[in-house]
């Protein structure tokens, strides 16, 4: 039988067609674009300095690297707390001491920075476990009362773990410590825990932490994510099964883009989906996707289940974000990562903060 015109006219225009980037789906957030000639938006600088309570010397504490970006809204203007890095000369790798910068836009668009960064590791009660690695990729929300929970990794240059911090103002933080440390008599506390996401929901154009079956819920860890619940946002305790063991709530793919690790990204958003959580994703070219470079960071998305958060409904086949930029190709991080932390509304579009190559800050726009 002969194939009519309109036929042979649809194959060809189909098989011809570009392929897409990424296939989304329509739970995920975005998509997420990036603005023409894009550039990163905050980057290492020499001319900032400030005194280092652990020595007593003048450091410029951001002059190698500004990365892996918390953000949240007040007062009409994004504030981006980022990760910063000194230069150390020959010794660098290994040897660094982190720091959170603060930097502010009235726009979305040009951002102000403080002269001397706004949390890091001081003379108080948490040194035993910040002192000399330093205070690292935060994640931020805010509660209904204007509360702000600040989630980060200490680093002891022993054990890098978990830990909250609470602020009324952005400006003094009163840090509560290690999530873990007194859970079960420090069961977990002397484990890797890291990259901890409080789930959130859009309230009135903000994203807000939100209490499902009365508790508050946060993704945490690498190179699985893990689960945790707490009832004040301070005090948590992790999702165990009935031997008593963690339980991974998502883990690397065989074959896919996240092959090699999955750690939790910027604070989850509970939509009428359910619960999208976005999560840094690392590829092994061996068992994973050829194309994509070994070792490089990616982004994917995971849809679980609105009641019961530890049950996955869905999740992203490919990336919705990956390094293509030479800013995020090319730094500390030889391997390139798009790795996202924060995720804001301001002025009705989503910004989501990302670090690249563990050296800059980058951000890209979902206008919803």
């Amino acid at each position: 039988m002969k194939k009519s015109l309109f036929y042979i006219f649809f194959v060809f225009v189909a098989c011809s067609s570009p392929e897409p980037i990424s296939e989304e789906k329509s739970w995920m957030l975005g998509p997420f674009e990036r603005a023409e000639d894009q550039e990163a938006i905050i980057v290492p600088s020499d001319s900032t300095s400030f005194e280092d309570p652990m020595t007593g010397r003048i450091v410029n504490w951001e002059s190698m690297a500004t990365f892996n970006p918390a953000a949240i809204v007040k007062d009409e203007k994004i504030h981006v707390f980022y990760r910063a890095e000194e230069k150390l000369g020959e010794k660098e790798i290994g040897g660094h001491t982190s720091r959170l910068g603060l930097a502010i836009s009235t726009d979305g668009i040009n951002y102000s920075r403080e002269s001397e960064p706004v949390f890091y590791p001081k003379e108080d009660n948490q040194k035993i476990f910040e002192w000399t690695g330093g205070t690292e990729d935060p994640r931020i929300v805010e509660t209904e009362d204007g509360t702000y929970v600040l989630t980060y990794t200490q680093w002891n240059r022993e054990f890098p773990r978990l830990a909250i911090a609470t602020s009324k103002d952005l400006i003094t933080w009163e840090k509560h410590g290690p999530i873990f440390q007194n859970w079960k008599e420090g069961k977990y506390h002397n484990m890797e825990t890291k990259s901890g996401a409080i789930v959130t929901k859009e309230v009135g154009g903000n994203l807000v932490a939100t209490k499902i079956n009365g508790k508050y819920w946060m993704y945490y860890g690498v190179p699985h994510i893990w689960l945790a619940s707490s009832e004040d946002l301070i005090n948590w305790q992790p999702i165990e099964n009935h031997e008593g063991n963690l339980v991974p709530v998502l883990s690397p793919r065989a074959g896919y883009f996240d092959s090699w690790l999955v750690e939790a990204g910027p604070p989850p958003v509970l939509t009428e989906d359910g619960i999208v959580v976005l999560y840094n994703a690392g590829n092994s070219k061996d068992v994973g996707v050829q194309e994509l470079a070994n070792r490089i960071y990616t982004g994917g998305q995971a849809l679980y289940d609105a009641k019961e958060p530890w049950k996955i409904l869905d999740r992203s086949d490919e990336p919705f974000i990956k390094p293509e930029q030479d800013f995020e190709k090319s730094g500390q991080y030889v391997d390139g990562t798009t790795f996202v932390e924060g995720l804001v509304i301001f002025k009705g579009t989503w910004y989501l903060y990302y670090g690249t190559a563990d050296s800059k800050v980058g951000v890209v726009k979902w206008k919803k």
